[in-house]
């Protein structure tokens, strides 16, 4: 394989910028470039050393720093590896890579190097999503469970699973295959148990991973309501800022103000959307349609209603567009006089908190009940949680051949019928930890890495 550079940190100027090479020639690249001022031999240097030398296009000098050596396998990507730390100002930094390119290294493409690492045996395809979870994670929580991917707690729970899968795909091959070897009989009740405790723990899994979302990845918000109850004061409230425009005036947000905000673990890419109302207005009766596409598409939905005013009928037209929707209604304008209908909202939604979009206090209330509605309270991110869609995907798979194995031996079928389901069931989590993942699977997970990663 080709010999890659790529510089591995963000493109902003910084203390330290780092240019890195990976390949069998990585060591002799770097010799033709950087010169230790103790004069050593960069080609002799052996793995995990360090030289504090000049980084130099022949005659010239293009800055002084530090060249770290690691030898295959024991690198990050199981080949060699050498990293030039200079400067971190961008021109030094776009210099050095032109400088290795030239002399035989080729560009890194986003995630080549984590790529090599998952293709050399260094870690598998779970893993590997784990690293870009540990790049991204805007929080304690988020950032254990990353740490937790990285470890392989996730590829051993899937694992094990999968062993128990196979242990019973083969005891039922051996039975059916050697009628006549004094092969032990599968037993309908053991085999079914076998598959009920594996698609349990994928339940699990996929429950888990669920809830966890909008700590570790962060959920869809669309905060929605009949005009001038408080919508836009709520998203500043939560943005930290003044995001939306607050006016007495019904009908202010026309469109959809955007923004990804923490509260608390939780990360929340909330929709500022316009007031759900019956409008002439056209370019209004837009925000309105806009807001309905938003509220379709949200994972979560903070439904606002007016404390200070009494239930009408645009307040009841609004709990029938959220029926069905995991929804957090927030009864606003706490500081006024009361006289709003709470049990009508609680009937219909039963996650219901009264606050004001003024009082910063009313933060912590939203934490709490959005934590409670989400189900991140008793989660530990220190366990195994599924760090990506695709793998969610995969468990998905792999529990509905679970259940179609189940069904295939409550009404009678072939053992053959049964076997089949288990090993799509395998496959299926073979593919998660990459033991059994295509090429386009692994292109496409590395697709989204960053380069220099």
């Amino acid at each position: 394989m080709s010999t890659i550079a790529a510089i591995a940190t963000p493109n902003a100027a910084g203390g330290i910028g780092i240019v890195r090479l990976s390949g069998e020639d990585a060591v002799e690249i770097a010799a033709k470039c950087f010169y230790p001022f103790s004069g050593r031999d960069v080609g002799a240097m052996k793995g995990y050393t360090a030289a504090y030398g000049a980084v130099r296009d022949g005659e010239t000098e293009l800055d002084d720093g530090v060249l770290l050596v690691y030898l295959a396998p024991r690198s990050y990507t199981g080949e060699n590896v050498a990293e030039i730390c200079c400067h971190g100002g961008l021109y030094v930094l776009q210099q050095t890579l032109r400088l290795v390119l030239k002399l035989g290294a080729v560009p890194a493409g986003p995630g080549e190097f984590t790529q090599r690492a998952f293709l050399n045996g260094k870690m598998d395809l779970s893993q590997a999503e784990g690293v870009m979870n540990v790049i991204s994670a805007q929080g304690d929580s988020a950032l254990r469970a990353a740490r937790s991917a990285l470890r392989g707690d996730v590829s051993k729970k899937v694992e094990a699973i999968a062993s128990t899968l196979v242990a019973a795909a083969a005891a039922l091959a051996a039975w059916t295959d050697y009628p006549d070897d004094d092969v032990p009989a599968v037993e309908n009740a053991a085999l079914g148990d076998a598959i009920k405790g594996a698609a349990d723990r994928l339940r699990g899994l996929i429950r888990d991973y669920d809830n966890g979302k909008a700590v570790t990845r962060g959920v869809k918000t669309a905060i929605c309501g009949k005009p001038n109850v408080g919508k836009s004061t709520l998203m500043n409230l939560l943005s930290g800022c003044k995001r939306s425009i607050v006016t007495p005036i019904s009908g202010t947000t026309r469109d959809v103000v955007e923004e990804t905000v923490r509260l608390g673990d939780l990360t929340l890419r909330l929709m500022d959307t316009a007031g759900i109302r019956d409008t002439d207005d056209p370019v209004e009766r837009l925000g309105v349609a806009l807001a309905r596409e938003k509220l379709e598409e949200a994972e979560l939905v903070l439904c606002v209603f007016d404390g200070s005013c009494p239930f009408d009928e645009a307040d009841e037209a609004m709990l029938e567009a959220v029926k069905g929707r995991r929804c957090l209604a927030v009864v606003n304008k706490a500081d006024l006089p009361l006289v709003f209908d709470l049990e009508k909202i609680r009937a219909a939604v039963p996650d219901a908190v009264v606050l004001s979009a003024n009082d910063p206090d009313a933060l912590a209330v939203l934490q709490a009940a959005a934590e409670k509605l989400l189900g991140v309270g008793g989660l530990d991110f220190n366990q195994e949680l599924l760090a990506t869609e695709r793998q969610r995907a995969c468990c998905e798979t792999a529990l509905e051949a679970l259940e179609d194995a189940l069904s295939a031996l409550d009404t009678g079928l072939t053992v053959d019928a049964v076997s089949v389901d288990i090993d799509c069931a395998v496959d299926a989590l073979l593919t998660l930890t990459g033991k059994k993942a295509s090429d386009e699977i692994v292109s496409e997970v590395f697709r989204s890495f960053c380069v220099g990663k």
